[in-house]
């Protein structure tokens, strides 16, 4: 399967078209319609998720679901950095992203894929990239019952039913990686399970043995995926690592033990800069530890908002400038924000909803000023007015 120069050309020329549009126009003779217009709608969605793949010309990319699926330029490579050895097999293998960048960390690796399709692709692309990636069509359960002993196994198990509704269960998922888990750590003595970030950490780490690592990870402020790093044998304590891509936000690395024996430090009222942990701290759920690791303190205990008199520009989160605060009650309108059209609106432990906040007070979508509705330490709802500090 092969893209010719007016395909090519039809798709580089079209790149930004609209599709379903663009699918009622006439094409120059000699172009593959349907192949082009399949191209163009997933480069689109590759652009900002995977632009090296999205730029080069040559490589094909299947249906929408597979991309919709794959993991982003960004966590591909951080997953790529976790990982190294000699031997290395994806069993899961998709379009192939994890593969290829992970596939750089070692000497030899297999790709694993069940639907042809996707196999055939695969062997195109990884051949046009110079990836020296066998591909092997089969069932990942067919291929660990005669495959060699690995260096690194990684899965990525399929998080929809055969309905299309997406899945949070750990055996729900297709392979169910708790059944195979012995499996696995007997062929590898390391495994990374890559799984929907609307799992249940606590959950998945009962359900599996031998965690040495998760890795909570955001692109871009959005919490994309959990990946947990198994290791034969291993029954010390597991390290939590939380990282926000594309940002400069460091990453946090805690112990369930460290956060559980914190204590939260709360504030007595809003100071000069107010801070928002990332979506990847939030989903790890360290928040008491926060206020000793930085020097912070916790609006409330409920609150997951934190202050502090001096700028703290390491904080694993959004960073805002407090410009004034006040009491939620009738008067907040005219003593706070008397001259706020537009803001950006968010509400945290607090009993209104950002619409019903929005309709009181009167104030549309912006993102020039940033309010934040919220409770104190004391039960005093309060509407903090901010603007965000350059990162």
């Amino acid at each position: 399967m092969n893209l010719n120069d007016i395909t090519k050309q039809f798709i580089r020329k079209n790149l930004n078209a609209d599709v379903p549009t663009l699918a009622l126009k006439k094409a120059p003779v000699g172009t593959d319609v349907s192949l082009a217009l399949r191209q163009i709608a997933a480069r689109q969605l590759l652009q900002k998720k995977v632009p090296q793949w999205a730029e080069n010309e040559d490589l094909l990319f299947p249906a929408h679901l597979s991309i919709e699926q794959c993991s982003s330029e960004a966590s591909a490579q951080y997953k790529a950095s976790l990982l190294q050895g000699q031997t290395f097999t994806d069993l899961t293998g998709g379009l192939g992203i994890d593969t290829y960048f992970i596939s750089q960390s070692f000497i030899q690796t297999d790709y694993v894929e069940m639907q042809t399709e996707l196999c055939n692709l695969a062997r195109h692309n990884f051949a046009i990239l110079n990836a020296d990636v066998d591909v092997l069509n089969e069932a990942a359960e067919n291929y660990l019952k005669h495959c060699e002993p690995k260096d690194c196994i990684f899965i990525d198990p399929a998080r929809r039913d055969e309905h299309g509704h997406k899945t949070v269960s750990i055996s729900d998922c297709t392979p169910d990686v708790s059944v195979l888990q012995d499996l696995l750590l007997q062929k590898a003595k390391q495994v990374m399970i890559k799984l929907s970030p609307m799992l249940d950490i606590s959950r998945a780490v009962e359900e599996l043995r031998h965690v040495r690592e998760v890795h909570v990870v955001a692109v871009a402020n959005e919490c994309k995926e959990l990946d947990f790093i198994l290791e034969r044998d291993y029954q010390g304590v597991v390290q939590y690592t939380c990282v926000n891509l594309m940002t400069c936000q460091p990453p946090l690395q805690f112990t369930l033990e460290e956060e559980h024996n914190s204590q939260s430090r709360l504030a007595d009222g809003v100071m000069n800069y107010l801070y928002e942990p990332n979506p990847a701290v939030m989903k790890a759920g360290c928040y008491k530890l926060l206020t000793h690791r930085f020097d912070v303190f916790k609006l409330h205990k409920n609150s997951n908002l934190y202050t502090s008199e001096q700028l703290i520009p390491n904080f694993p989160g959004r960073i805002f400038e407090v410009e004034g605060w006040a009491s939620y009650n009738k008067k907040v309108k005219q003593n706070l924000l008397h001259d706020v059209e537009r803001a950006s609106i968010a509400v945290r432990n607090f009993p209104q909803s950002v619409a019903e906040l929005r309709k009181t007070l009167k104030i549309f979508d912006g993102d020039a000023i940033y309010l934040f509705a919220t409770t104190l330490k004391g039960e005093k709802m309060v509407v903090i007015r901010t603007k965000k500090v350059a990162s």
